[in-house]
């Protein structure tokens, strides 16, 4: 098997650790030929050291300045900056694919730069798609370009669909964990803080996306997502509550029959299979041990309890800008709650709110979605200001 060279730009995440075990565990097989982050360069640093990584880039720019003066990295390290940086790294001839597992839509930019440069691009980062599914996928399409879905559920359905021609799927499944108030009340959520709300059961992961998980939010980008990665329309995707995150996702063909991938909740299997792909290789953590008991429970989400959920169905069903729109919304409503300036009931309604403030429209380009993106993130802004004591 060709070594892979890896780009992994989000290196000091929960994403880019779990690579980095991958990484660890098949150093005859992949490189690591850059890595970047947003500011935490002491971090990026001890991977440099551990890895003998050549280039790394910081996208804050005093960051990177303060990296360059630190005398951490190794003598001769490439310290790039910024936007400019993460595309740089994104486009860089040593390497051949590069792991995106950036928070946002900050990846964007690098994520088109890596296609373009003919890059495999293993795609953590859900709401690339999500803001710019049409364009993103045509670019891969148009190329040739190979999109591996990194993301568990996505990869899991990746896997599954395998050889399957799409004319034989009936539906996708995504299935969520439903996060730490699946069983709440409206009345217990309303009481939710930041410190219970950032409690996963199942999951290690950032603040950002433990708290979707724990609104469900992060279902609807996934679902968004799928729409664009598989060719499927989102009538056609299902949501299952599946509490134990061992089930991670799957396909139902036209037959009836049904394809599930099944590992335990680490995202090392899904990393793994997305950077060696097509090989496979012994995993990094120990699998499932049917010789003991073994609970797979599934059941419908509640659209009432988890409004985030139909707000996403809506966004992917009225399409042009609103996917982008309900992604921004999103983004600026958990900030705030993280803050302690909304309830976390406060972040459907903020999401709410802003889909209906912001004119449906087709984006001719990408300046047209970051155009959106950045009128709904105001919309949002505002609406938190002008209602705050009441979310």
């Amino acid at each position: 098997m060709a070594e892979k060279n890896i780009v992994l730009l989000g290196a000091t995440g929960s994403i880019g650790e779990s690579t980095l075990k991958v990484a660890r565990k098949h150093p005859d097989r992949i490189r690591i030929a850059a890595i970047a982050a947003n500011s935490r360069y002491t971090e990026l640093a001890a991977i440099a050291r551990e890895f003998s990584v050549p280039d790394v880039a910081l996208f804050d720019n005093k960051a990177a300045s303060d990296a360059r003066a630190s005398g951490l990295f190794p003598p001769g390290t490439r310290i790039h900056e910024g936007m400019e940086g993460l595309i740089t790294l994104a486009t860089l001839d040593t390497a051949n694919l590069v792991v995106m597992a950036v928070v946002g839509t900050l990846g964007l930019h690098p994520a088109l730069a890596a296609i373009r440069a003919r890059k495999t691009l293993a795609l953590a980062s859900k709401e690339i798609l999500v803001l710019a599914g049409k364009f993103v996928m045509a670019e891969s399409a148009r190329l040739g370009v190979p999109i591996v879905p990194l993301d568990s559920e996505h990869n899991a359905i990746f896997q599954c669909l395998h050889a399957e021609p799409r004319r034989l799927v009936d539906r996708l499944i995504l299935t969520a964990s439903g996060g730490q108030f699946r069983d709440a009340t409206v009345e217990e959520m309303r009481l939710v803080t930041p410190a219970q709300a950032l409690r996963h059961p199942n999951w290690d992961m950032g603040p950002k996306v433990t708290v979707d998980s724990s609104s469900m939010a992060n279902k609807g980008l996934e679902l968004i997502e799928a729409r664009w990665l598989f060719d499927i329309p989102q009538e056609r995707i299902d949501i299952v509550v599946h509490p134990q995150s061992i089930i991670h996702s799957m396909v139902r063909f036209v037959d009836g029959s049904i394809l599930a991938q099944l590992s335990p909740p680490s995202m090392t299997f899904a990393i793994q299979h997305s950077v060696l792909y097509p090989d496979r290789a012994p995993g990094v953590v120990p699998t499932l041990d049917f010789s003991q008991v073994l609970r797979l429970d599934i059941r419908p989400p509640d659209y009432e309890r988890f409004p985030c959920l139909r707000l996403a169905r809506t966004a992917s069903a009225t399409a042009g800008i609103a996917p982008a729109v309900f992604n921004a919304a999103d983004e600026i409503a958990v900030a705030a709650f993280l803050k302690n300036k909304i309830s976390f009931l406060g972040i459907p309604a903020v999401v709410e709110h802003t889909l209906g403030a912001v004119a449906v429209r087709e984006p001719e380009n990408i300046a047209d979605l970051l155009d959106a993106d950045a009128e709904a993130r105001t919309k949002a802004t505002e609406f938190i200001s002008a209602a705050s004591d009441k979310l």
